[in-house]
C-alpha cells in the first residue's frame, strides 16, 4: 500500500512517524529515510532507541531556502541509492521517505525515480511519502492519501520551532 500525506499543514512528519512506533511495536521492520533533514531532532533520539527501526539523514544542518546547492543534489542522490537498496532487500515491512515531495519539488530527486521506485515495491510492503506538494502522478498512485492543511499556526505570529514540539 501507498501512503501519501501532504498539504502545507503541521503534522505530515508526525503522522509517518507515529505509523512508524505503531508498526515496530507490532514487530514490523521500520526504514526512515529523510530528505533535507540532516540535523538531529527530539525524535531521532527516540526512533534510534528502538530495535526494529532504522532511521537515515539525507540532508544538510538546515532547510534548504533558495536554489539547493551541489551538496543538497548530492545527498538527494545517496538518499535515493540507498531507498532503493532498501525496497531491494525486501527486509522492511514499512518504509517512509519523509519529505520526498518536497525532494521532488526542488527536483533533487526525479518523479520517474520516485514512481520506479513505488513499481518495485514488494506487495507486502507499506511506503510513506511525506511532504508539501505531493505530484498529482503520486496522488493518483496511493492508496491512502492525507492532505494536511493548515488552518491556523503560531508561526504567523512569530513563534519559532520549540525543542520537544517542532524539533
Amino acid at each position: 500500500m501507498i501512503q501519501v500525506y501532504t498539504g502545507n499543514g503541521k503534522g505530515k512528519t508526525t503522522a509517518a512517524l507515529g505509523l512508524a512506533v505503531r508498526a515496530a511495536g507490532a514487530g514490523l521492520k521500520v526504514y526512515v529515510g529523510q530528505f533535507a533533514k540532516g540535523r538531529e531532532c527530539s525524535e531521532h533520539k527516540t526512533l534510534k532507541r528502538i530495535k526494529n527501526i532504522k532511521l537515515e539523514l539525507f540532508g544538510g544542518p538546515c532547510f534548504i531556502t533558495g536554489k539547493p546547492s551541489f551538496r543538497d543534489r548530492a545527498l538527494a542522490r545517496e538518499a535515493m541509492r540507498r531507498i532503493n537498496q532498501v525496497v531491494d532487500c525486501g527486509s522492511y515491512q514499512v518504509i517512509i521517505l519523509d519529505e520526498v515531495n518536497v525532494a521532488l519539488k526542488l527536483k533533487l530527486v526525479s518523479l520517474k525515480e520516485v514512481l520506479d521506485l513505488v513499481r518495485r515495491l514488494p506487495v507486502a510492503t507499506e511506503l510513506v511519502l511525506t511532504g508539501r506538494d505531493a505530484p498529482r502522478k503520486l496522488i493518483e498512485k496511493a492508496d491512502l492519501v492525507s492532505h494536511i492543511r493548515e488552518v491556523k499556526h503560531y508561526y504567523r505570529r512569530g513563534v519559532k520551532a520549540r525543542k520537544g514540539i517542532e524539533l
